[in-house]
């Protein structure tokens, strides 16, 4: 979405280790559809004094980012406005899915090489009529690539998760609760829907998780509300676009914070980017894992989360604040606390087969704004 402005322990062995030595989860087996990227020895001039100088706070290391795709061209059409990113096993690479499109058909974008990316293609999304869709009628923010490689992608308007094929046409829908429509057909507010979408590594579970809360999870006694609603989809072949609704969950944002997105690593592993945006001080952004997803407690029979027992909002697990992450020579075009920090909005994650550190990849949502950038951001980071 476009961002929206915001009211005022030591890491573990293991990281410690790819420090060192520069292993990266890339190296490791991946689960299937990941898409790894290689930890150079030596990440920038500004990591290269020792470990301790490429960590991002707890449990995280900062590897390398690029600023390659900013503002750039691609068949003569502006990149930018990425909102979610996901490995494409299909196409060898990732594939971005831009947010508002203005007039524009609403677009996906191929990318390869993190480290030195390059856009490879371009795909105009489509009604099942095969007349594209544009701002009027979709708002992309997430993305998933289904094991057939047809696409998965979260739209804030309504809002819906459609499923595209290889062609960019629609050819299916998911059920979405009615409860989540945007006011006055529901309890949305919005540009504040479903901007999280995940699938998990197995093509077992789908995640959707709100950005922000729903009218009826805000407390009774006003304040904020912080309580955010992720749904749980499994796969099902009789059910609407392939996946049938199991559960909700319920998840705490930290104060300030909304949901940017959310990236599975196992059928009940997801790690949730919480982000916010204070004018004339810049972005924050926090990785948080959460695991237990497909087992959690179904919370869609609450009427108010903000009144439901501690043990019906799931645990969650802080895995970087980017803030405390290294500069790596980053600089940026407004306000920020940390030069590397943007508006971070998109996610993917290569988890190894084993434990051991999975490879994570963010790109930022320039909002075709000439002050802010399309970085992509590649840390590795042990996941519980």
């Amino acid at each position: 979405m476009t961002r929206i402005r915001r009211t005022v322990l030591a890491a573990s062995a293991a990281v410690a280790l790819v420090c060192a030595t520069g292993t990266a989860a890339g190296a490791a087996a991946t689960a299937p559809g990941a898409v790894a990227f290689p930890v150079p020895a030596n990440v920038s001039p500004a990591a290269s004094s020792g470990p301790s100088s490429r960590l991002c706070p707890p449990a995280a290391v900062a590897v390398g980012f690029s600023d390659g795709l900013d503002k750039v061209s691609f068949d003569g059409v502006t990149v930018g406005g990425l909102s979610g990113i996901t490995p494409d096993r299909r196409g060898g690479g990732y594939v971005a899915v831009e947010d508002h499109s203005n007039n524009d058909p609403a677009r996906l974008f191929f990318l390869r090489d993190p480290a030195h990316p390059r856009v490879t293609g371009m795909l105009v999304l489509r009604h099942p009529d095969g007349t594209p869709y544009d701002a009027n009628g979709f708002d992309g923010e997430g993305i998933a690539v289904l094991p057939d490689g047809r696409f998965l992608i979260s739209s804030e308007n309504e809002p819906s998760i459609r499923v595209f094929g290889r062609d960019g046409t629609q050819a299916a829908q998911l059920d979405v609760p009615k409860r989540f429509a945007v006011a006055p057909a529901g309890e949305a507010s919005a540009n504040a829907t479903l901007e999280g979408l995940s699938i998990s590594p197995s093509g077992r579970y789908v995640y959707a998780a709100m950005e922000g809360t729903l009218s009826g999870d805000v407390p009774a006694g006003g304040g904020e509300g912080r309580f955010r609603r992720i749904l749980v989809y499994t796969a099902d072949r009789a059910a609407p676009g392939g996946f049938r609704l199991v559960r909700q969950i319920g998840y705490q944002v930290d104060a300030g914070n909304r949901i940017a997105e959310v990236a599975a690593y196992d059928d009940g592993r997801s790690v949730v980017l919480e982000a916010a945006f204070t004018a004339d001080v810049g972005n924050t952004v926090t990785l948080y894992a959460v695991t237990g997803a497909d087992r959690a407690p179904d919370v869609s029979g609450v009427a108010n989360l903000s009144a439901a027992p501690a043990g019906d909002i799931v645990a969650k697990k802080q895995v970087a604040d980017l803030v405390r992450c290294p500069t790596l020579g980053a600089t940026a075009k407004e306000p920020q606390r940390n030069p590397l920090l943007d508006n971070y909005e998109g996610l993917a994650i290569a988890a190894p087969a084993g434990h051991g550190p999975a490879s994570l990849l963010l790109i930022s949502d320039d909002n075709f704004n000439p002050t802010q950038i399309t970085r992509l951001l590649r840390l590795t980071a042990v996941l519980p």
